[in-house]
């Protein structure tokens, strides 16, 4: 099932407007977690008019555009930075289900930012200090004029099904007894299909067909998008890399096994896989 869009409240732009007296929602994050405030059941992102009010000073900030036509900032916190009162700092995956799920995906954009920020303080091409455009998300090199935009890592899933069943599989970096789908980053010079197509005959030794496009989803740890697709078995025997992947099965609907949460793109793929395989 598709997933809300980040843009249904929220427009992107790069110089904030002057006349803003409101307030503005504060993305803040501090050894990669984000700052939130508790109130009582709820969990709210920081909407404030002087982000002074808390004696914080992020390290380095940006500006998003606006959620629901007020600004949004994201910012860096020092690692020293004291935690002030009624607020808490959270890990971002577990404010899924917490907010709204466009406002969660905002958060996901602001983390990707402050990544992005933090890693490219320096031109990649000379070392020289960056300075930050002013039109655009991006850093400029005021030595060789390199410009490095905001990094993206595009990455492929796929939910591969044989008579009527699902091939899951478990991951090395996997704890318990959790499967998931096949799924790795796409190299360069490849197309996304092609991706599919290696990562599954490379982890788990099987050739696939009949490739379509599921949906996409941002996947903010730290920066990749998650591209999902279907296909279809066609030949091969599973036989595992033992690298990534140390064990894979087919199962049925009513025999899988401790999957992958619905927050992420692999919980919407095996959900699709019920819905059509189920009696």
């Amino acid at each position: 099932m598709p997933r809300e869009s980040i843009y249904k409240r929220y427009k992107p732009e790069f110089i904030p407007q002057l006349d803003n007296n409101q307030g503005s929602y504060w993305f803040l994050f501090k050894s990669n977690k984000i700052m939130v405030k508790n109130n009582g059941n709820s969990i709210q992102i920081p909407f404030l008019k002087n982000l002074e009010d808390l004696n914080i000073e992020p390290e380095r900030s940006q500006y998003l555009g606006t959620f629901d036509g007020f600004p949004a900032y994201t910012g860096e916190l020092s690692s020293q930075s004291t935690t002030p009162v009624e607020m808490n700092f959270l890990d971002l995956r577990s404010l899924y289900g917490a907010i709204s799920e466009d406002l969660y995906l905002l958060a996901g954009r602001a983390s990707q930012i402050v990544h992005w920020d933090r890693t490219h303080q320096f031109c990649g091409q000379c070392g020289s200090p960056t300075m930050t455009k002013e039109d655009e998300m991006a850093k400029i090199c005021p030595e060789c004029g390199f410009t490095s935009f905001t990094r993206l890592s595009p990455a492929v899933i796929t939910a591969i099904v044989k008579d009527g069943e699902l091939l899951m599989a478990q991951h090395t970096r996997t704890t318990g007894n959790m499967y998931g789908l096949i799924a790795g980053f796409v190299e360069a010079g490849e197309t996304l299909t092609e991706a599919v197509e290696r990562e599954t005959l490379e982890e788990v030794g099987l050739k696939v067909k009949n490739i379509s496009y599921f949906g996409s989803q941002p996947w903010p740890y730290p920066h990749s998008l998650m591209v999902g697709f279907t296909a279809d078995y066609d030949s091969g025997e599973i036989q595992v890399d033992g690298k990534e992947i140390v064990d894979a099965q087919w199962f049925s609907p009513d025999e899988l096994p401790l999957t992958p949460s619905g927050m992420s793109i692999a919980g919407d793929l095996i959900q699709w896989y019920l819905d059509h395989y189920s009696l």
